[in-house]
């Protein structure tokens, strides 16, 4: 529970503060200058001193509409600004300040530290020399002679910098700009500038971080947005790209590069959308139509070709379209050799192709740069089954059908194997006996490809009809050889009669 001593605690804590707003509301905020303003004032230095900005802002605020010559309450409000991080909030402020009041050196000297800032040197240098020549205490004089020093310093970089961008000397004129900018960091000509050297040496990185800087500081840079949007486009982020461009055009509907480039970025982006909702709905040969549509929309982009290879490779993986898969995805390995859901995508199209040597190796490889994969440590377990069951038996193999035959075809494969090693057939008995070990082969064969439960525990690399490989598990033996197989007819008519007991 509360003590009542915490409660009036509380309670005592708050009288005065209420007492100020009562008798606020019965002064009445706008009444000229018969002493409400100087009771904003108060509070709002109060506030200030308490951390309490946003209550101090709406104080000096009131100050000012109750005295518009006031030029402590101009003053006051541009402190608020400053320590919220407004400088553009605070800048007219300390002008109307300067403008009331000339000598009031203290806000000179942080009007020329802001203009500074923001790369304006000349009115900058304009503030401390004033300053300078205004009689100021030893503090004031010491800073703005100090800065003073800093802008002709930073004058002499700018032109510099200017130079060695003109020459195409990249490097030099972004290391420059460094120097300028860790003193004018609201200079937005020079993060553009930065921007663009950073743009032609390939770090695009340092560019966007610029550009997004730059957007921020003046608030109506559509062309920062337009090249935000078009290095994330370059780079592949076709989303990113997106949100960048509709924001040029939210502060200029008409602009003709961000329009123009919207148009492309939103066609891709739904292309690309399409294809994806495609492949979760397991159509994956539209979904290979639908980014081979993508790379005809931007052929230019290299990572666009780059993206719509790597889904058309899961995709055709996806759909046990093994040739192909492995075709597309070998290129986009060639240009990114460590894409590991690339190398999952070729190792499964391997499997499917029984190439279990290959697949082993790309999940091998995508282990190493994705060590707690459980996708690629399962991968690399059945490859390495698959492979050791490949010298064994392969039911596949011996009814001459590929892993991804329907039921049908494997029927229609059995049937055809059964009349050819029918051992009736056969008179010699070396040719009879071999006869009857092949065809029951075959009959195992088809046992095992056409029960679904023994087919995927063959698929991944279990024999159900070997009891080594099923360790335990229940399994199914022919007995008896050929002559256990009494009066089944596997064609379903014809001369032979025999038939297959199952323990």
């Amino acid at each position: 529970m509360v003590s009542i001593d915490h409660v009036a605690h509380k309670i005592l804590t708050y009288i005065p503060y209420v007492l100020v707003l009562i008798d606020m509301r019965y002064e009445g905020v706008n009444c000229g200058k018969d002493g409400s303003v100087d009771n904003h004032m108060e509070m709002g230095k109060k506030l200030l001193a308490a951390g309490q900005l946003a209550d101090a802002l709406s104080h000096f605020h009131a100050a000012v509409d109750g005295d518009p010559k006031n030029y402590m309450a101009y003053y006051r409000r541009a402190t608020v600004f400053l320590a919220m991080g407004k400088s553009k909030s605070a800048l007219p402020d300390l002008s109307r300040v300067i403008e009331l009041k000339p000598d009031f050196t203290s806000a000179r000297l942080q009007r020329g530290n802001l203009l500074l800032k923001q790369g304006k040197l000349d009115e900058a240098e304009s503030d401390f020399k004033k300053v300078l020549k205004s009689n100021p205490s030893d503090k004031e004089e010491k800073e703005a002679q100090s800065q003073l020093t800093k802008s002709d310093e930073i004058q002499r970089l700018v032109a510099q910098s200017r130079s060695s961008f003109s020459s195409k000397d990249y490097m030099t004129a972004a290391a420059q700009l460094d120097t300028i900018i860790e003193t004018c960091v609201w200079d937005v000509t020079s993060r553009e500038m930065r921007a663009e050297c950073f743009i032609q040496m390939g770090e695009m990185g340092k560019a966007i971080s610029d550009l997004k800087a730059a957007s921020k500081l003046k608030s109506d840079n559509t062309q920062a947005f337009y090249k935000l949007s078009t290095i994330y486009y370059n780079l592949g982020d076709h989303e990113m790209s997106l949100n960048e461009v509709r924001e040029c055009l939210k502060l200029d509907p008409d602009h003709k590069q961000c329009f123009s480039h919207y148009k492309q970025v939103k066609k891709l982006n739904k292309q690309i959308q399409s294809a994806e909702e495609l492949i979760q709905e397991q159509r994956y040969e539209d979904a290979v139509s639908k980014y081979e549509a993508v790379m005809k929309t931007e052929p230019n982009v290299h990572h666009f070709t780059l993206l719509a290879k790597e889904r058309m490779c899961h995709a055709l993986a996806q759909g046990q379209q093994a040739s192909r898969a492995i075709t597309v995805c070998s290129e986009v390995l060639q240009s990114d050799p460590e894409n590991v859901n690339v190398l999952k995508n070729r190792a499964e199209a391997y499997i499917q192709e029984e190439q279990y040597e290959e697949a082993i190796k790309d999940y091998e490889t995508a282990g190493k740069h994705s060590e707690n994969d459980r996708q690629i440590k399962e991968g690399l377990e059945r490859a390495q089954r698959l492979l050791k069951q490949s010298q064994k038996r392969d039911y596949y193999k011996i009814l001459g059908v590929k892993r991804t035959a329907q039921k049908k075809e494997i029927i229609k494969a059995y049937r055809k194997l059964a009349q050819q090693w029918h051992p009736d057939n056969f008179q010699d008995p070396e040719e009879k006996k071999r006869a009857e070990k092949k065809f029951i082969d075959i009959a195992q064969a088809k046992e095992v490809l056409t029960d679904p439960d023994m087919r995927t525990k063959f698929d991944h690399g279990e024999d159900p009809m070997d009891p080594e490989s099923q360790q335990g598990h229940h399994h199914h033996n022919f007995h008896g050889g050929f002559h256990g197989f009494q009066g089944f007819n596997p064609f379903g008519s014809g001369p032979f009669n025999f038939k297959f007991n199952f323990n």
